[in-house]
């Protein structure tokens, strides 16, 4: 089900960022900050819990600024798996041994936008800050995302013109306004620049972040583990109660529908808050990440409805865990070198970016090369990617977080302790 409306539709991207245990409530005591009380009921942004310092070596600058490196990185592989994908979807390879292997590395590699989602509410709940509020957080999101959104917008709509293939505005307006993923319509929410549908789940996250924040905090921290466990279950009874749809809708209500994609991201919070609290096994990040690639290529086995999101998001949402941990704990992995750092802050826009460049690639090459051609034009196509990825985040990215975000307020909801290396 799947592969056939991706393959329908050449454009398509469906199948395609510490401290100790602790017990009773902390008895109230005076902020460092200012001579108040702290109230007795969290607000959003509040602590989630009093985080003692864990007996560890100091943390690198890194992840004592609350910054999660290693994640960082690994957000460009999961964007160059989808990009991988769209160029295997896209039969640049004429059929042989090669394709054959293009599809073993390949053809799971929309599951990188499941890596974003479980990624998106980790990271987003790892910085909370201190008495921020719903308002400023919702500024700061639409700075990060939507200068981009807005660029690559223009430019689909300007390559749909120039290419004859037309839009209209029943396309054009919701994919502007990131409404696009709430129509089951494909001419809808894979209009103008395909994998913008993506960006309509995060908005509807970011929309309701600080509601799930408020419950998360006053969630008991024994209560996170079995949480965790119905969020990830959640995302296999999604497919379940999809089969009393229409066939045809299967595919929207699974993969494009931001509510069914919600669970994803609730994951990513409680394990972040997980991994905070010092409640995270001794699973390491090489084991984690064992685990997801043995995920990864043998999902493609199961049925069309569970591969693409069930099949994957536990073992992503440990990877995801065990990375953070390591960055907590300042420990080293091969995601943090600079070249992945800078590739992970690009990654952003490279997804955006991404196919607009496969299609004028592939607009002046045509597909079915031969092996070595076509390896030619994928390289062409993907270092014009991350060229462009790099214009539009320095050009547009950056500016537009310095115009449009507010002042830093408030400092971060959990103090910068780093978790203990024998944790992780």
């Amino acid at each position: 089900m799947v592969i056939r409306d991706e393959r329908a539709n050449a454009s398509t991207v469906g199948n395609g960022h510490l401290g100790v245990r602790t017990g009773s409530a902390a008895p109230r005591r005076r902020c460092r900050d200012r001579d108040t009380p702290v109230r007795s009921r969290p607000a959003y942004g509040d602590a989630v819990t009093t985080v003692r310092p864990a007996a560890a070596p100091p943390a690198s600058p890194d992840t004592t600024a609350g910054r999660l490196p290693s994640l960082t990185g690994l957000r460009f592989v999961a964007a160059f798996l989808v990009f991988g994908f769209h160029v295997h979807i896209e039969h640049l390879m004429a059929p042989g041994a090669v394709r054959t292997t293009m599809e073993w590395l390949f053809g799971q590699g929309a599951v990188g936008v499941s890596f974003f989602f479980i990624l998106s509410g980790f990271v987003l709940t790892w910085s909370a800050r201190k008495g921020d509020t719903a308002v400023r957080f919702w500024r700061r999101r639409i700075a990060k995302i939507y200068p981009n959104h807005v660029a690559t917008w223009l430019v689909a709509l300007a390559v749909a013109v120039v290419t004859g293939a037309g839009v209209s505005l029943a396309v054009a307006l919701p994919n502007l306004v990131l409404a696009q993923a709430w129509s089951p319509d494909i001419d809808v929410f894979f209009g103008l620049n395909t994998v913008s549908w993506s960006l309509a789940c995060e908005a509807f996250f970011y929309a309701v972040f600080p509601l799930l924040f408020a419950g998360l905090i006053r969630l008991p921290g024994r209560m996170l583990w079995p949480a965790a466990t119905i969020a990830l279950l959640a995302v296999w009874a999604v497919p379940l109660l999809a089969q009393i749809l229409p066939a045809e809708h299967r595919y929207w209500a699974i993969w494009i529908f931001p509510l069914a994609r919600t669970p994803e991201f609730l994951a990513g919070m409680l394990l972040a808050r997980i991994v905070r609290e010092g409640r995270w096994p001794r699973l390491g990040v090489w084991p984690a990440t064992a685990l997801a690639v043995v995920a990864y290529l043998t999902s493609r086995f199961l049925p069309d409805d569970f591969r693409l999101v069930a099949g994957t998001a536990i073992p992503l949402a440990l990877l995801v865990a065990a990375v953070g941990a390591a960055d907590a704990a300042g420990l080293a992995t091969p995601w943090r070198s600079r070249w992945m750092i800078w590739l992970g802050e690009i990654s952003f826009a490279f997804y955006l970016v991404h196919q607009l460049a496969l299609r004028v690639v592939l607009k002046g090459s045509g597909v079915e090369h031969s092996s070595l051609a076509a390896i030619g034009v994928a390289l062409g196509a993907l270092v014009f990617a991350v060229a462009g990825s790099w214009l539009l985040y320095r050009c547009v990215e950056l500016p537009g977080m310095r115009l449009l975000r507010p002042k830093s307020a408030g400092r971060m909801a959990y103090p910068a302790t780093p978790v203990r290396p024998e944790q992780v």
